[in-house]
Protein backbone atom coordinates (compact mmCIF):
# COMPACT_ATOMS: atom_id res chain seq x y z
CA UNK A 1 0.00 0.00 0.00
CA UNK A 2 0.99 3.58 -0.55
CA UNK A 3 -0.10 6.87 1.10
CA UNK A 4 -1.96 8.59 -1.77
CA UNK A 5 -0.16 11.73 -3.34
CA UNK A 6 -2.16 14.82 -2.54
CA UNK A 7 -0.93 18.81 -1.64
CA UNK A 8 2.12 17.79 -2.03
CA UNK A 9 2.87 14.63 -0.44
CA UNK A 10 5.60 12.77 -1.65
CA UNK A 11 4.57 9.14 -2.19
CA UNK A 12 6.07 6.46 0.41
CA UNK A 13 6.33 2.97 0.58
CA UNK A 14 3.95 1.77 3.31
CA UNK A 15 5.91 -1.69 4.55
CA UNK A 16 2.88 -3.44 6.22
CA UNK A 17 4.48 -3.74 9.31
CA UNK A 18 1.39 -2.33 11.24
CA UNK A 19 -0.42 -5.71 10.65
CA UNK A 20 1.52 -7.70 13.92
CA UNK A 21 1.34 -7.20 16.72
CA UNK A 22 4.73 -8.20 17.65
CA UNK A 23 7.73 -5.57 17.90
CA UNK A 24 9.10 -7.49 14.42
CA UNK A 25 8.75 -5.18 11.34
CA UNK A 26 8.62 -6.47 7.93
CA UNK A 27 11.66 -5.59 5.36
CA UNK A 28 10.65 -2.79 3.02
CA UNK A 29 10.75 -4.06 -0.60
CA UNK A 30 12.04 -1.30 -2.20
CA UNK A 31 14.58 0.87 0.19
CA UNK A 32 12.43 3.76 0.98
CA UNK A 33 14.64 7.28 1.36
CA UNK A 34 13.61 10.20 3.78
CA UNK A 35 10.82 11.92 2.27
CA UNK A 36 9.35 15.28 3.20
CA UNK A 37 5.82 16.45 2.90
CA UNK A 38 6.59 20.20 1.05
CA UNK A 39 3.35 21.65 2.79
CA UNK A 40 4.39 20.14 6.38
CA UNK A 41 8.26 20.08 6.13
CA UNK A 42 8.13 17.05 8.62
CA UNK A 43 9.94 14.61 7.51
CA UNK A 44 8.73 10.09 7.41
CA UNK A 45 10.84 7.51 8.72
CA UNK A 46 10.57 3.92 7.83
CA UNK A 47 10.57 1.76 11.30
CA UNK A 48 10.87 -0.82 9.09
CA UNK A 49 14.43 -0.43 7.56
CA UNK A 50 16.41 -1.26 10.52
CA UNK A 51 14.79 -5.09 10.17
CA UNK A 52 16.37 -4.77 6.42
CA UNK A 53 19.95 -5.26 6.63
CA UNK A 54 22.94 -3.39 7.85
CA UNK A 55 22.67 -0.54 5.24
CA UNK A 56 18.82 0.01 5.34
CA UNK A 57 19.84 0.44 9.08
CA UNK A 58 22.70 2.63 8.29
CA UNK A 59 20.21 4.68 6.64
CA UNK A 60 17.23 4.78 9.06
CA UNK A 61 19.95 6.24 11.74
CA UNK A 62 21.49 8.92 9.17
CA UNK A 63 17.42 9.79 8.65
CA UNK A 64 16.73 10.11 12.63
CA UNK A 65 19.58 11.65 12.96
CA UNK A 66 19.33 14.46 10.57
CA UNK A 67 15.31 15.09 11.09
CA UNK A 68 15.94 15.37 14.83
CA UNK A 69 18.79 17.91 14.76
CA UNK A 70 16.81 19.80 11.83
CA UNK A 71 12.99 19.94 12.82
CA UNK A 72 12.60 17.51 16.03
CA UNK A 73 9.96 16.25 14.56
CA UNK A 74 8.94 13.48 11.91
CA UNK A 75 6.11 10.67 11.35
CA UNK A 76 7.20 7.32 12.07
CA UNK A 77 5.62 4.30 9.95
CA UNK A 78 6.29 0.28 10.29
CA UNK A 79 5.87 0.56 14.12
CA UNK A 80 4.61 -3.55 13.89
CA UNK A 81 1.20 -1.69 15.86
CA UNK A 82 -1.60 -4.25 14.86
CA UNK A 83 -4.77 -2.41 13.02
CA UNK A 84 -6.77 -4.28 15.46
CA UNK A 85 -4.75 -3.03 18.48
CA UNK A 86 -5.38 0.84 17.12
CA UNK A 87 -9.23 0.08 16.68
CA UNK A 88 -9.62 -0.97 20.14
CA UNK A 89 -7.82 1.85 21.32
CA UNK A 90 -9.59 4.02 19.60
CA UNK A 91 -12.73 2.67 20.27
CA UNK A 92 -11.47 2.36 24.31
CA UNK A 93 -11.27 6.15 24.24
CA UNK A 94 -14.41 6.75 22.80
CA UNK A 95 -15.75 4.63 25.43
CA UNK A 96 -14.69 6.28 28.04
CA UNK A 97 -15.05 9.79 27.20
CA UNK A 98 -18.90 8.79 26.55
CA UNK A 99 -19.22 7.41 30.05
CA UNK A 100 -21.49 9.74 32.04
CA UNK A 101 -19.91 12.65 33.91
CA UNK A 102 -20.34 10.81 37.16
CA UNK A 103 -18.20 8.26 35.97
CA UNK A 104 -15.48 9.57 34.88
CA UNK A 105 -15.46 12.35 37.86
CA UNK A 106 -15.32 8.99 40.15
CA UNK A 107 -11.44 8.82 38.91
CA UNK A 108 -10.94 12.74 38.61
CA UNK A 109 -7.06 13.49 39.12
CA UNK A 110 -7.87 15.87 42.18
CA UNK A 111 -8.07 12.77 44.15
CA UNK A 112 -5.10 11.83 43.24
CA UNK A 113 -1.43 13.15 44.78
CA UNK A 114 0.51 11.48 41.87
CA UNK A 115 -1.55 13.57 38.72
CA UNK A 116 -3.33 9.90 37.45
CA UNK A 117 -6.58 9.69 36.41
CA UNK A 118 -9.61 11.79 34.90
CA UNK A 119 -9.03 15.87 34.11
CA UNK A 120 -12.31 17.39 32.99
CA UNK A 121 -12.32 20.01 30.43
CA UNK A 122 -10.61 22.91 31.07
CA UNK A 123 -8.33 21.38 34.00
CA UNK A 124 -4.58 21.39 32.54
CA UNK A 125 -3.19 24.53 32.27
CA UNK A 126 0.31 23.15 30.69
CA UNK A 127 1.75 27.47 30.34
CA UNK A 128 -0.62 29.01 32.72
CA UNK A 129 -3.95 28.86 29.92
CA UNK A 130 -6.63 26.86 30.21
CA UNK A 131 -6.12 24.14 27.56
CA UNK A 132 -9.50 22.99 26.04
CA UNK A 133 -9.74 19.09 26.54
CA UNK A 134 -10.64 16.36 28.71
CA UNK A 135 -7.99 13.50 28.87
CA UNK A 136 -7.19 10.64 31.60
CA UNK A 137 -3.73 9.94 32.92
CA UNK A 138 -2.14 6.52 32.94
CA UNK A 139 1.34 5.76 34.54
CA UNK A 140 3.16 3.07 35.27
CA UNK A 141 1.64 1.11 38.15
CA UNK A 142 3.20 1.29 41.32
CA UNK A 143 2.50 1.64 45.14
CA UNK A 144 2.91 5.07 46.57
CA UNK A 145 6.22 6.13 48.22
CA UNK A 146 5.74 5.96 51.76
CA UNK A 147 9.29 7.51 52.81
CA UNK A 148 9.18 11.03 54.70
CA UNK A 149 13.03 11.74 53.17
CA UNK A 150 12.49 10.38 49.44
CA UNK A 151 12.88 13.36 46.85
CA UNK A 152 10.06 15.39 46.21
CA UNK A 153 9.50 13.86 42.74
CA UNK A 154 8.99 10.22 44.16
CA UNK A 155 5.37 11.95 45.30
CA UNK A 156 4.53 11.36 40.81
CA UNK A 157 5.06 7.06 41.87
CA UNK A 158 1.84 5.40 42.10
CA UNK A 159 -1.42 3.79 41.40
CA UNK A 160 -3.20 4.79 38.42
CA UNK A 161 -7.03 5.56 38.90
CA UNK A 162 -9.35 2.76 36.07
CA UNK A 163 -12.28 3.56 35.58
CA UNK A 164 -14.81 0.50 37.02
CA UNK A 165 -17.61 0.93 34.38
CA UNK A 166 -14.78 0.61 31.70
CA UNK A 167 -12.19 -2.34 32.83
CA UNK A 168 -11.52 -2.52 28.97
CA UNK A 169 -9.72 0.41 29.03
CA UNK A 170 -7.01 -0.89 31.44
CA UNK A 171 -6.08 -3.95 29.86
CA UNK A 172 -5.57 -1.73 26.17
CA UNK A 173 -3.99 0.70 27.70
CA UNK A 174 -1.17 -2.01 29.32
CA UNK A 175 -1.02 -3.44 25.76
CA UNK A 176 -0.66 -0.19 23.81
CA UNK A 177 2.10 0.42 26.37
CA UNK A 178 3.89 -2.48 26.23
CA UNK A 179 4.55 -2.23 22.33
CA UNK A 180 5.07 1.45 22.53
CA UNK A 181 7.82 0.36 25.32
CA UNK A 182 9.51 -2.02 22.76
CA UNK A 183 9.69 0.78 19.81
CA UNK A 184 11.09 3.51 22.25
CA UNK A 185 13.85 1.28 23.31
CA UNK A 186 14.94 0.63 19.55
CA UNK A 187 14.21 4.12 18.54
CA UNK A 188 16.81 5.23 21.65
CA UNK A 189 19.56 2.51 20.60
CA UNK A 190 19.79 4.03 16.70
CA UNK A 191 19.95 7.64 18.03
CA UNK A 192 22.91 6.20 20.33
CA UNK A 193 24.70 5.23 17.30
CA UNK A 194 23.54 7.65 15.06
CA UNK A 195 25.41 10.18 17.90
CA UNK A 196 28.34 8.51 18.03
CA UNK A 197 27.82 6.95 21.26
CA UNK A 198 27.48 3.08 22.52
CA UNK A 199 24.41 1.44 21.38
CA UNK A 200 23.48 0.71 25.07
CA UNK A 201 23.89 4.53 26.18
CA UNK A 202 20.47 5.23 26.86
CA UNK A 203 19.80 1.91 28.68
CA UNK A 204 22.56 2.26 30.65
CA UNK A 205 21.82 5.68 32.09
CA UNK A 206 17.77 5.13 31.88
CA UNK A 207 16.90 2.62 34.45
CA UNK A 208 13.66 1.89 34.88
CA UNK A 209 11.40 4.06 32.53
CA UNK A 210 9.07 6.74 33.83
CA UNK A 211 6.34 6.44 31.05
CA UNK A 212 2.63 8.86 30.92
CA UNK A 213 0.10 8.06 28.46
CA UNK A 214 -2.38 10.37 27.78
CA UNK A 215 -6.19 9.35 26.18
CA UNK A 216 -7.16 12.71 25.05
CA UNK A 217 -10.86 14.34 23.45
CA UNK A 218 -10.16 17.99 22.46
CA UNK A 219 -14.03 19.02 21.87
CA UNK A 220 -15.24 21.54 18.87
CA UNK A 221 -14.87 24.96 19.76
CA UNK A 222 -17.77 27.68 18.53
CA UNK A 223 -15.20 30.59 18.75
CA UNK A 224 -14.79 32.32 15.31
CA UNK A 225 -11.27 32.43 16.07
CA UNK A 226 -8.63 29.52 16.61
CA UNK A 227 -9.27 27.78 20.30
CA UNK A 228 -6.40 26.45 22.14
CA UNK A 229 -6.68 22.79 22.57
CA UNK A 230 -3.15 22.67 23.94
CA UNK A 231 -1.38 25.84 24.41
CA UNK A 232 2.42 25.82 22.62
CA UNK A 233 5.38 23.74 24.98
CA UNK A 234 7.93 21.51 24.24
CA UNK A 235 7.93 17.91 25.75
CA UNK A 236 10.27 17.79 29.17
CA UNK A 237 10.98 14.50 28.80
CA UNK A 238 12.88 12.81 26.04
CA UNK A 239 10.71 10.50 23.75
CA UNK A 240 6.79 11.16 22.60
CA UNK A 241 4.98 8.66 20.44
CA UNK A 242 1.53 10.31 19.28
CA UNK A 243 -1.55 8.60 17.57
CA UNK A 244 -3.92 10.57 16.04
CA UNK A 245 -7.45 9.86 14.96
CA UNK A 246 -7.55 9.02 11.58
CA UNK A 247 -8.61 12.11 9.52
CA UNK A 248 -8.69 14.96 11.93
CA UNK A 249 -6.22 17.33 12.06
CA UNK A 250 -5.20 20.18 14.73
CA UNK A 251 -1.55 19.77 15.77
CA UNK A 252 1.04 22.48 14.63
CA UNK A 253 4.53 22.54 14.47
CA UNK A 254 6.92 25.79 15.11
CA UNK A 255 8.96 25.99 12.06
CA UNK A 256 11.23 28.65 11.35
CA UNK A 257 8.87 31.48 13.36
CA UNK A 258 5.85 29.84 11.91
CA UNK A 259 3.50 27.13 12.65
CA UNK A 260 2.59 24.34 10.30
CA UNK A 261 0.42 21.73 10.42
CA UNK A 262 1.06 18.52 10.61
CA UNK A 263 -1.95 16.14 10.04
CA UNK A 264 -2.20 12.52 10.80
CA UNK A 265 -0.76 9.87 8.27
CA UNK A 266 -2.44 6.64 7.92
CA UNK A 267 -0.14 4.34 9.97
CA UNK A 268 2.10 6.47 11.37
CA UNK A 269 3.43 8.30 14.54
CA UNK A 270 3.81 11.55 15.19
CA UNK A 271 7.59 10.87 17.03
CA UNK A 272 9.37 14.29 18.47
CA UNK A 273 11.96 14.78 20.88
CA UNK A 274 11.68 16.22 24.72
CA UNK A 275 13.78 18.51 26.02
CA UNK A 276 16.14 15.75 27.91
CA UNK A 277 17.46 14.70 24.78
CA UNK A 278 18.35 18.02 23.76
CA UNK A 279 19.97 18.40 26.99
CA UNK A 280 22.00 15.32 26.55
CA UNK A 281 23.27 16.75 23.01
CA UNK A 282 23.68 20.19 24.15
CA UNK A 283 21.30 21.20 21.85
CA UNK A 284 22.73 19.38 19.05
CA UNK A 285 18.82 17.68 19.02
CA UNK A 286 16.56 19.79 19.36
CA UNK A 287 13.13 19.74 21.01
CA UNK A 288 10.38 22.32 19.32
CA UNK A 289 7.67 23.99 20.40
CA UNK A 290 3.96 22.79 19.35
CA UNK A 291 0.47 23.25 20.18
CA UNK A 292 -2.99 21.80 18.79
CA UNK A 293 -5.88 24.18 17.80
CA UNK A 294 -9.28 22.83 18.99
CA UNK A 295 -11.43 21.39 15.97
CA UNK A 296 -14.37 23.37 14.67
CA UNK A 297 -18.01 22.04 16.49
CA UNK A 298 -19.51 19.66 16.31
CA UNK A 299 -16.27 17.95 15.23
CA UNK A 300 -14.24 16.39 18.29
CA UNK A 301 -10.50 14.69 18.17
CA UNK A 302 -8.65 11.83 19.46
CA UNK A 303 -5.52 11.80 20.17
CA UNK A 304 -2.98 9.52 22.70
CA UNK A 305 0.44 10.87 23.28
CA UNK A 306 3.08 8.30 25.15
CA UNK A 307 5.84 9.67 26.50
CA UNK A 308 8.64 7.83 27.10
CA UNK A 309 11.18 8.74 29.88
CA UNK A 310 13.90 8.22 32.24
CA UNK A 311 13.64 6.86 35.65
CA UNK A 312 12.39 9.55 37.80
CA UNK A 313 16.01 9.75 40.00
CA UNK A 314 18.04 9.25 36.38
CA UNK A 315 20.68 12.22 34.70
CA UNK A 316 21.67 11.80 31.42
CA UNK A 317 24.84 13.01 31.02
CA UNK A 318 25.77 14.72 28.05
CA UNK A 319 26.63 13.03 25.02
CA UNK A 320 30.29 13.15 23.77
CA UNK A 321 29.06 13.75 20.21
CA UNK A 322 32.08 13.87 17.55
CA UNK A 323 33.66 16.39 16.37
CA UNK A 324 31.50 16.61 13.32
CA UNK A 325 28.54 16.95 15.15
CA UNK A 326 29.21 18.99 18.35
CA UNK A 327 30.63 21.44 16.37
CA UNK A 328 27.12 21.95 14.88
CA UNK A 329 25.33 21.81 18.40
CA UNK A 330 23.58 25.00 19.29
CA UNK A 331 23.56 24.95 23.04
CA UNK A 332 20.70 24.15 25.01
CA UNK A 333 17.62 26.33 25.27
CA UNK A 334 17.82 29.25 27.76
CA UNK A 335 14.43 30.06 29.18
CA UNK A 336 14.34 31.41 32.67
CA UNK A 337 10.82 30.44 32.92
CA UNK A 338 11.81 27.00 31.90
CA UNK A 339 14.79 25.47 32.97
CA UNK A 340 15.60 22.25 31.88
CA UNK A 341 17.11 20.01 34.81
CA UNK A 342 19.39 16.89 34.32
CA UNK A 343 17.72 14.99 36.65
CA UNK A 344 14.49 13.81 34.91
CA UNK A 345 12.26 13.89 38.33
CA UNK A 346 12.69 17.43 38.45
CA UNK A 347 11.45 17.96 35.08
CA UNK A 348 8.57 16.25 35.49
CA UNK A 349 7.60 17.62 38.69
CA UNK A 350 8.39 21.03 37.41
CA UNK A 351 5.55 20.30 34.80
CA UNK A 352 2.63 18.57 37.16
CA UNK A 353 2.98 20.95 39.08
CA UNK A 354 2.64 23.81 36.33
CA UNK A 355 -0.24 22.20 34.37
CA UNK A 356 -1.98 20.91 37.23
CA UNK A 357 -2.68 23.73 39.66
CA UNK A 358 -5.87 22.20 41.52
CA UNK A 359 -3.67 18.87 42.54
CA UNK A 360 -0.87 21.03 43.35
CA UNK A 361 -2.80 22.85 45.83
CA UNK A 362 -4.46 20.33 46.92
CA UNK A 363 -1.72 17.88 47.86
CA UNK A 364 1.44 19.49 47.67
CA UNK A 365 0.70 22.99 49.03
CA UNK A 366 4.35 22.60 50.60
CA UNK A 367 5.99 22.38 47.06
CA UNK A 368 4.67 25.17 45.84
CA UNK A 369 5.17 27.13 48.75
CA UNK A 370 8.97 26.21 48.50
CA UNK A 371 9.05 27.50 44.73
CA UNK A 372 7.26 30.85 45.48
Amino acid sequence: MYLVKRSGVQVIPDTGGGHTTQHRRRRPRHPPTLAFMSDLNLPVLDFALLDAGPEQAALFREQLRAATHDVGFFYLTGTGVSVGLEQRLHRAARDFFALPEADKLAIENVTSPHFRGYTRIGGERPQGKVDWREQIDIGPERDAVSDPDAPDFARLIGPNLWPSAQPELREVAIAWQEHLTGVARTLLRAWALALGAAETYFDEHFGEPSTLLKIVRYPGSTSPEPAQGVGAHKDSGVLTLLWVEPGKGGLQVERDGRWVDAPPVEGAFVVNIGEMLEYATGGYLIATNHRVVSPRYPDDRISVPFFFNPALDARLPLIELPPELAAQARGVTQDPSNPIHGLYGENALKSRLRAHPDVAERWHADLLAARA
